[in-house]
């Protein structure tokens, strides 16, 4: 898939872990409402439909861009907009920034569904991610039948390479690499406390790991307090107020963080007085909150041992090598969606569906003509019924391609609904067209 014919007007437009470190990319990240505030923004000027994922690891505006303004998207543009939106000018720069277009766009989404794009590959916590995001963008309406197929895609093509992949093996994530880092540091697990805060969905995965890995004491902390409370019935341990986590700090001795807040939720200072009343006893604080949920100057504290995202590449690198070899097996379940996807993509342009008809029932008509011309006699006989028969084709596709050429300014999906039935009514697709 190279030339124009495979155009696809789709673009993705983002920051990563592979473009840029935490301290650069957790300044482009979008909460549910800022995301819900720019999408119509950015609908308004470069698209017709958008939507945007924002996690730890990735920024991505994936879209549709509109052809009747001419203000297509590009990184000094809408990359510009994005960082202008986030107050973060000179911080970011555009070579952390990357724009894909067609079908490195949507292959690239594909990628990113199926978690071969992730920091640990193999993490499909990304697939809920991209469902919250694109649940987020229906919302505000700024989706339609576009980015609509094309996440239904990318959820079958997740769930391909699940089921005929070994990828996901050995349950590698970020939360689960924060447990695993705790038990390298602390040998006996059994006799050691945690202090969990955040109870998301991230949060919930990262106390079930300490709970398999055999966690002496459990505190739970969460800004909804039953939500903790919950948490810790169904796994065990204590449930903490948001208000007394310095209690909870002097106490335990791994704090792992997970909470959605845009400034951090223990200072430096805050730690440097618990650990006074602990008797400088060491801590492990694992920050996988983005942004950071750990004042990072907190690393300076005697016997205060931080890591945050990033450190934790370290940790699962021998995990990687084995979901890495799987990669070549994944890559073509991705080429096969990536086809499937640009296939109905054609079918959304009239031109090849109107000239696909033509050459259709011109095929039909030649076939019978050919069976019938000895019939006829002279040149002149055989003349009129090639003229007879084209002139009965073209009127009997006259009002069908008319109806197709005139509705160039129907709802999107009301217009794929119309070719694609055109399309399975006279098999136009390769994979149902016959031989008559």
């Amino acid at each position: 898939m190279g030339n124009r014919d495979d155009y696809m007007n789709v673009i993705v437009l983002g920051i990563n872990h592979r473009t840029a470190p935490l301290e650069v990319r957790e300044k482009l990240w979008f909460s549910s409402e800022e995301m819900s505030t720019v999408l119509p923004l950015v609908q308004e000027r470069w698209f017709t439909e958008c939507f945007m994922v924002s996690t730890c690891n990735r920024t991505e505006i994936c879209g549709v861009p509109s052809t009747t303004n001419g203000n297509l998207p590009r990184i000094d543009s809408l990359g510009q907009y994005l960082i202008d939106s986030k107050s973060a000018t000179g911080q970011i720069q555009q070579r952390h920034l990357y724009l894909l277009r067609s079908a490195t766009a949507v292959n690239h989404f594909f990628k990113v569904a199926s978690g071969i794009d992730s920091m640990i590959v193999g993490d499909f916590q990304i697939v809920n991610q991209i469902k919250e995001g694109f649940k987020l963008a229906q919302e505000k309406g700024t989706v339609g039948p576009v980015l609509n197929r094309l996440v239904q895609s990318a959820y079958h093509a997740s769930k391909r390479v699940r089921n005929e992949s070994r990828i996901g093996e050995g349950a590698v994530s970020v939360s689960y690499a924060a447990v695993e880092l705790a038990t390298k540091i602390f040998a006996d697990f059994s006799k050691k406390s945690a202090l969990l805060i955040g109870a998301g969905e991230t949060g919930e995965l990262t106390a079930r790991h300490l709970a398999a890995k055999g966690i002496g004491k459990l505190w739970i902390a969460n800004r909804t307090y039953s939500k903790a409370e919950q948490l810790t019935q169904s796994l065990g341990g204590t449930a903490v107020e948001f208000n007394r986590l310095n209690e909870a700090i002097a106490a335990v001795d791994i704090i792992i963080t997970s909470v959605e807040s845009p400034q951090a939720i223990i200072t430096a200072p805050q730690l440097s007085h618990t650990m006074k009343e602990r008797s400088h006893k060491p801590l492990c604080i694992i920050d996988i909150g983005v942004p950071r949920n750990v004042d990072p100057a907190a690393n300076a504290i005697e016997n205060i041992f931080l890591y945050d995202v990033d450190a934790l590449s370290n940790v699962v690198d021998q995990n990687l090598k084995k979901r890495e070899s799987e990669i070549p097996k994944v890559n073509p379940i991705l080429l096969e969606e990536l086809k499937e996807f640009h296939e109905w993509y054609s079918a959304l342009d009239v031109s090849p569906t109107i000239a696909d008809l033509y050459t259709h029932f011109e095929e039909i008509r030649n076939s019978e003509v050919a069976k019938h011309l000895n019939r006829f006699s002279t040149q002149n006989d055989k003349e009129l019924l090639d003229l007879v028969t084209k002139r009965i084709m073209k009127k009997l596709l006259h009002i069908p391609t008319t109806m197709l050429k005139n509705g160039h300014d129907e709802p999107g999906e009301l217009k794929y609904k119309k070719i694609h039935l055109l399309r399975a009514l006279f098999g136009l697709n390769k994979n149902e067209r016959k031989d008559t």
